[in-house]
C-alpha cells in the first residue's frame, strides 16, 4: 500500500472526528452525547463512516499481502467482512435507506445521486457475500486468493467515493429538506435504533473489535503511517 495514501486517509478520519469532538458531542472513545446535546443524524452517519474507513484500510492491507503472496490471519479478513455486513450494511446503510433516501425522493432532491448510492449499496452486499464465502477456510487456493484481491479492490474503489459523496453532498443537504423538529427526532431515533440492535455503547464495542483486528495485522499504531522526511 502507498504509505502516503494511507497516512492521508488516517489524517482525514482524525480531522473529521476531531471536528465533531470539538463541539462537545464526542469523547475519545466514540459516539457520545454531551449533557443537554444530541448528535445529529448526519454527524451520526459520518462517524460511522470513520469506522468504515478503518475497515477499508484493513482491506487495503490484506489485499496487498495477498498480492505479495504473504501469509496473514484470514480470520482478520473474515471478521472485517462480518462487521461490514452486520454494522455497515445491515444497520448503517439501512438507516440511510429507511430515513434519508425516501425523504430526498419525496422532495425530488438529489434523486440521481440517491439512486446511484442505492445501487452501490446492493453491489457492496454482493461483494461481502463473496468475501464471507471465500474466507470461511484458512486454506485458500491461488484462484481464490486472486478473487479476494479483485473483490477487496472493487469494494474499496467503490466505497471511498461513495462515502465521500454522502459526506460532502447528501448529508449536508439533508438538513435543508426536513423540519427542525423532524431533524432532532431522527437523531434520537438513530441512537435508539443503534442501542436496540447493538446494545448500550454498541458503536464503541464494534470500534474495539476493529482496533483488535488492526492489532492482529500490526497496522494499529498510527505513527507507522507517517512518511519519512
Amino acid at each position: 500500500m502507498n504509505i502516503l495514501h494511507k497516512s492521508r486517509r488516517e489524517f482525514i478520519n482524525i480531522v473529521a472526528i476531531g471536528a465533531v469532538a470539538g463541539t462537545g458531542l464526542l469523547t475519545a472513545c466514540g459516539k457520545k452525547e454531551d449533557e443537554g446535546q444530541k448528535i445529529s443524524p448526519p454527524e451520526d452517519l459520518m462517524q460511522e463512516h470513520g469506522l468504515l474507513n478503518r475497515i477499508l484500510l484493513i482491506y487495503d492491507h490484506c489485499g496487498n499481502l495477498l498480492q505479495q503472496k504473504q501469509d496473514f490471519p484470514i480470520t482478520a479478513l473474515q471478521q472485517s467482512a462480518t462487521i461490514i455486513r452486520t454494522f455497515v450494511e445491515d444497520y448503517h446503510e439501512k438507516q440511510e435507506e429507511n430515513y434519508l433516501f425516501p425523504r430526498f425522493i419525496k422532495a425530488n432532491q438529489l434523486t440521481s445521486l440517491v439512486n446511484t448510492l442505492l445501487v452501490q449499496h446492493n453491489a457492496g452486499r454482493t461483494i461481502t457475500d463473496h468475501l464471507l464465502h471465500l474466507t470461511r477456510s484458512q486454506n485458500t487456493s491461488d484462484n481464490e486468493r486472486q478473487e479476494l484481491i479483485r473483490l477487496l479492490s472493487a469494494f474499496n474503489t467503490m466505497y471511498r467515493p461513495h462515502e465521500a459523496r454522502e459526506d460532502t453532498v447528501l448529508f449536508p443537504a439533508f438538513r435543508k429538506i426536513v423540519s427542525g423538529h423532524e431533524y432532532d427526532a431522527l437523531g434520537e431515533e438513530f441512537e435508539k435504533n443503534e442501542e436496540k440492535k447493538f446494545g448500550k455503547d454498541g458503536f464503541d464495542h464494534i470500534l474495539e473489535k476493529v482496533a483488535g483486528i488492526e492489532k492482529s495485522l500490526h497496522i494499529y499504531e498510527l505513527d507507522q503511517f507517517t512518511p519519512l522526511a
